[in-house]
C-alpha cells in the first residue's frame, strides 16, 4: 500500500517544524550579514535560501515584516547577548556597546528603520517589531535587577523605565535624528546610567 493510502497522517496543522523555522531564520540573518537590503530579502530569497516552499513561510508568519522583525530578535541575542559578569558597571557597557553596535552598522540600521516603516502598515509586523523590542529591554532590565539583587544599586530604582531611555536613545538616533548610533555613544549612556542608577 502506498504511504498515502496507508491511513490518515496526523496533521499537524500550524504547529512549526523546527527544523525548518531554523532554517528560515538563519537564511534571514546569513543574508542580513551579507548585507541584503529589504528590498533584496523577498519572501521568494529568503524561501529559496531556506530550503523551504513560500507557503511554510506564511503559514508561521504573516508577512515579510513580521518574519524578519523574529529574525532580527534572533540575531540581537546572538551578536549582542546579555552578560553575567556579576558588576552592573561592567554588564550595563558591554551590553550597550554591544548593541549599538549591532544596531548601528550597515546593512542593521537599514533594516531596522525599513521594518519600523514596514509597522506603521501592517499590524503583523508591528506586532513583531513590539515583541523585538520588549525582548531587548527585559534583557536590559535584567542587568538591572541582578545588580540590585547583589546589593549594587538603590532599590528604589526603576529598571523598566531605565531600560525604556536607554533603547530610546538608540531608536531616536536612529529613527529620527540619524545620530551616531556606535560604542562611543554606549559608553557615555552606561555612564549616565549607572551614576543615574545609584
Amino acid at each position: 500500500m502506498a504511504a498515502d493510502e496507508a491511513g490518515p497522517r496526523s496533521h499537524t496543522g500550524r504547529r512549526r517544524n523546527e527544523a525548518a523555522r531554523r532554517a528560515i531564520l538563519d537564511a534571514i540573518g546569513a543574508a542580513i550579514e551579507a548585507g541584503a537590503s529589504l528590498d533584496q530579502l523577498t519572501i521568494d530569497r529568503i524561501a529559496a535560501d531556506a530550503g523551504v516552499g513560500r507557503q511554510t513561510i506564511y503559514r508561521w508568519w504573516p508577512s515579510k515584516g513580521a518574519v524578519l522583525a523574529e529574525a532580527m530578535t534572533e540575531t540581537a541575542r546572538r551578536l549582542a547577548p546579555r552578560p553575567e559578569s556579576g558588576s552592573l558597571d561592567a554588564d550595563l557597557h558591554r551590553f550597550l556597546v554591544s548593541t549599538f553596535e549591532v544596531a548601528g552598522r550597515e546593512p542593521a540600521a537599514g533594516l531596522l528603520r525599513s521594518v519600523v516603516a514596514e509597522a506603521q502598515r501592517d499590524a503583523a509586523t508591528a506586532a513583531a517589531l513590539a515583541e523585538f523590542a520588549a525582548a531587548r529591554r527585559a534583557e536590559l532590565a535584567a542587568i538591572v535587577e541582578a545588580a540590585r539583587g547583589r546589593g549594587e544599586l538603590d532599590p528604589a530604582a526603576d529598571a523598566e523605565l531605565l531600560a525604556e531611555q536607554a533603547l530610546g536613545v538608540l531608536w531616536y538616533r536612529l529613527v529620527v535624528t540619524g545620530a551616531p548610533v556606535d560604542g562611543e555613544v554606549a559608553r557615555r549612556l552606561a555612564e549616565v546610567l549607572v551614576a543615574q542608577l545609584r
